[in-house]
């Protein structure tokens, strides 16, 4: 892998930190170098103020020969504190570049010729210039071990003589090697600080902008995972990645949904026409069979058995009626009024399917008298919820039902302690044949949610480990008067 397909959380805190080093390289070469440029400043500016203090005071000592008195002079400089002079030696030479007085007499013998010295004096002989007229000169040739700065003693355009102020390059290098450990130990502690910061700043700024690939590659296989704001709580342009994600994620979620809901709405449609057209087909002779019996009742003059089992088929055909009537998506039906004793009737026919299998039902139903609302129909929802809700249950179990009025809405609650349904079976429920038992066939869900649909209303399950409750919602108009609620939509 080359290093630019790195990942930036690596390839930032890389670049950084190497900026950073380059950064400081270059800022400690710099000092290095004006450190060393000052240090041989300070030393031929401390050998011109030598020169200067001490020629005035050596032109008399040469003028009278007071060789003492000279070698007083030179010898005044190392009195006090020899370890801390930059100078090796003072040397005065007199006008045959021979040695007058030398602070280091031993080394330096009087009237030793100055090319006779050694190698370094030797060269600074052939280069030193002896006009009286002569500037300050100085000698740092590169392989030489010393570096000499020559101050003419002169006075009045007389020359009497030069003093050598000698260093010695190793004092030079020690003290700058003082300097230069100094500044690489400074320049690790800036380093062991802001490498850290960097590698830590860089990491932690790429982690979002990660988290935000990672999510937006999973895009495509529906993970529509979302991002939790804390995580990047600023509002730069990382901070707007992230809220650019969230809309996108938003988006695509409403997509995916309305997807979902034209997908049910064109089965459901489908479904819907394919009832009707057998609703119709049903109605037909379910019409002529009532039409039969009505005039067998009337005409017929049939005895009390007879009569007993034409009524008892005449209200078996009239509930296949009003049920076939709610497949019906345009369809008008004539019905009552809702009333506490609909509900009641609902409770004793499910009662023994309840006792037959152990289920313990619970009733709480708080209506008024009379409510708008369609009887039939609520009767048919009721029942399919209901015996719904005792197959889920099963032995042991325990169902719920409660009612109640709350402002211009009916509630309605369906509640079981059975097995939880999954996310996939909530999202599938009211979907025709769609069945999650061997004995179901799938429709009785979607009758309900089909009611509830045509009545203006809503529909919705929620299911966890302890408990499966579904909801009804039915608008209705509080002030209209049960005479009147006739023609109700089914």
């Amino acid at each position: 892998m080359r290093l630019f397909d790195l990942s930036l959380r690596f390839k930032l805190p890389l670049w950084g930190g190497g900026l950073i080093l380059a950064t400081a390289l270059a800022v400690s070469t710099s000092f290095v170098v004006q450190a060393w440029d000052n240090l041989n400043q300070d030393l031929l500016q401390n050998a011109e103020d030598i020169g200067r203090t001490m020629a005035p005071s050596l032109f008399p000592a040469l003028l009278h020969d007071n060789v003492w008195g000279a070698f007083e002079i030179v010898s005044l400089p190392f009195s006090a504190h020899p370890e801390t002079a930059l100078h090796e030696s003072l040397i005065v030479l007199d006008n045959d570049r021979k040695v007058y007085v030398s602070s280091r007499p031993d080394e330096h013998p009087v009237l030793s010729d100055l090319a006779r010295l050694g190698s370094d004096y030797q060269a600074l002989a052939e280069e030193l210039p002896m006009a009286s007229d002569a500037a300050i000169f100085s000698r740092a040739a590169a392989g030489a071990q010393r570096i000499f700065v020559a101050v003419p003693i002169a006075n009045d355009g007389v020359r009497l003589g030069t003093l050598i102020v000698t260093y010695n390059k190793s004092l030079l290098w020690q003290r700058f090697s003082h300097l230069l450990n100094r500044a690489l130990w400074i320049t690790l502690a800036v380093l062991a600080v802001l490498l850290p910061i960097t590698f830590y700043w860089g990491r932690r700024m790429m982690l979002p902008m990660q988290m935000v690939t990672d999510r937006i590659r999973r895009i495509g296989s529906g993970d529509l995972e979302a991002l939790d704001p804390a995580l990047y709580p600023y509002r730069d342009e990382v901070g707007q990645l992230f809220l650019a994600y969230e809309t996108l994620l938003s988006k695509l979620r409403e997509k995916a949904e309305f997807e979902k809901e034209m997908v049910n709405s064109e089965r459901m449609a489908a479904v819907g026409r394919l009832s009707a057209s057998i609703a119709h087909e049903i109605n037909n002779p379910l019409g002529g069979m009532l039409n039969a019996i009505s005039t067998l009742k009337r005409h017929g003059k049939p005895d009390p058995v007879t009569q007993k089992t034409v009524s008892l088929l005449e209200r078996g055909l009239s509930q296949i009626r009003d049920t076939v009537a709610a497949l019906l998506i345009e369809t008008k039906v004539k019905n009552r009024p809702l009333t506490p004793s609909d509900l009641e009737d609902i409770r004793i026919l499910v009662t023994p399917a309840a006792n037959k299998q152990g289920t313990q039902l619970g009733w709480s139903v708080e209506l008024p008298a009379k409510l708008a609302l369609p009887s039939t129909l609520l009767r048919q929802l009721l029942i399919n919820l209901l015996l719904n809700a005792i197959a889920a249950a099963g032995p042991a179990g325990h169902v719920t039902v409660r009612a109640q009025v709350a402002g211009d809405r009916f509630v309605l609650q369906v509640e079981n302690d059975g097995k939880s349904l999954s996310a996939e079976q909530l999202g599938r429920l009211f979907e025709p044949f769609t069945s999650f038992s061997e004995q179901g066939h799938g429709l009785g869900l979607w009758i309900c949610y089909t009611i509830v649909s045509q009545l203006g209303g809503t529909i919705g399950a929620e299911s966890n480990p302890a408990l499966t409750r579904f909801t009804v919602t039915l608008p209705f108009d509080p002030l209209h008067d049960a005479s009147t609620a006739q023609n109700l939509p089914a």
